[in-house]
């Protein structure tokens, strides 16, 4: 694995979701660059083809439903004003119900259809809403922060996070995300292809979606750990100049990484011990898992930012060793040509009478005189300890 993109430095990207985020910028390209692959100057590249702009998933205007009922199958369609009457009675059934907030119309089933609060529908409609936990007299509200690598750019660090809010009643959970999210198409999956999982309880459910949100980080981690492996060869053996840059750009991601996760600490904290009517104390045990994932990955994380620290001071000892060498060179240099310049100096002046100077051998003398003292000089900077 490469230790930096091709593209820029290691980045976290935050708020704004990748769809939406990117899609501006796709446009300015297509409407910029050139047909069918061919240069600024209307010449083709050579080895290089006309790349086609990934198409935007457009969000649909239905959610995602999930109900199911002992004994029967799993209903995934229903009409709003249903899903309102198994909101308002819900009996035995358990109902996930996931709404992407890029779509108005599922963004009107918050108000119109669930019992929610109207602090949590707004922090729900808030990509930059702060991690947190509230508890309300018809549920529990929660928002955790995801991490997720970017696939529409060539720089192998480049992550954004994105917020996924969870309402929780007795029957009912209700997620929230911005565009699309791997960790509810996952458990979606998982439900489609075992409904069963939803007799055991929305709450844990919940549990099997913050779990995912939470391990998403550890593949982060597995590359910084990379990352450090290529630097260390690049700093030690190459003693690349670049790589000064990639590693404060990789400190930041890590302190950015950090501001982040260390909020969900006192979030799962709060889940995994505090007394709530929301959660039962076999649940919580399962959130107590989800709480350990998230000290390992603080610890984690505290590791790398030491790592890099020393990184940063080896690189620094690294040059400031290369400059005391080169001094060494120079200083060597200079007090080698001080018998030259002096002697030179002495012997060049305008008088009438200079010793040697109509010696045969004296133009000879004043080398082998020049080469000695530079000689002793050496002998003496080696005695002393200096060379």
């Amino acid at each position: 694995m490469s230790p930096r993109g091709p593209k820029g430095r290691p980045r976290l990207r935050f708020g704004v979701p990748r769809a939406r985020r990117g899609e501006g910028r796709r446009e300015r390209a297509a409407a910029s660059a050139p047909p069918n692959g061919a240069s600024a100057d209307g010449t083709s590249t050579p080895g290089q083809e006309a790349v086609e702009p990934r198409p935007r998933p457009v969000p649909s205007s239905v959610p995602r439903i999930f109900l199911h009922r002992p004994g029967q199958g799993l209903e995934c369609t229903m009409h709003p004003s249903d899903l309102r009457a198994v909101v308002r009675d819900p009996g035995d059934a358990r109902l996930w119900v996931d709404i992407d907030t890029s779509s108005r119309h599922q963004v009107a089933l918050l108000e119109k259809v669930f019992d929610m609060h109207p602090l949590a529908v707004e922090d729900c409609l808030n990509p930059q809403s702060r991690v947190k936990i509230d508890e309300y007299k018809s549920g529990l509200f929660v928002i955790v922060r995801g991490l997720r690598f970017c696939d529409d750019t060539d720089d192998p660090y480049d992550v954004e996070t994105f917020n996924l809010a969870c309402w929780l009643s007795r029957t009912l959970l209700v997620t929230t995300h911005y565009g699309p999210t791997e960790v509810i198409d996952e458990v979606a999956a998982r439900v489609q292809a075992n409904p069963e999982l939803l007799d055991r309880g929305v709450e844990r459910l919940m549990h099997e979606m913050l779990d995912q949100a939470v391990d998403a980080y550890f593949p982060v981690l597995e590359r910084l750990d990379d990352f450090l492996d290529g630097i260390e060869e690049r700093i030690y053996q190459r003693f690349d100049q670049d790589s000064l840059a990639d590693v404060f750009a990789v400190k930041r991601l890590v302190l950015a990484m950090r501001r982040h996760l260390a909020p969900q600490r006192d979030v799962f904290n709060a889940l995994s011990s505090r007394p709530t009517p929301w959660l039962t104390p076999e649940t919580q045990l399962y959130y107590r898992d989800v709480y350990d994932h998230v000290l390992r990955i603080n610890d984690g994380i505290d590791m790398y930012r030491e790592l890099l620290s020393n990184v940063m001071d080896s690189y620094l000892s690294q040059v400031s060793n290369r400059l005391g060498q080169v001094t060494k060179g120079l200083s060597v240099i200079a007090t080698l040509s001080v018998p030259f310049v002096v002697v030179s100096g002495m012997w060049g002046m305008n008088f009438e009478r200079i010793p040697l100077s109509h010696s045969p051998y004296g133009f000879w003398i004043m080398l082998a005189l020049q080469l000695g003292l530079g000689a002793g000089l050496v002998w003496l900077l080696r005695r002393w300890e200096l060379l």
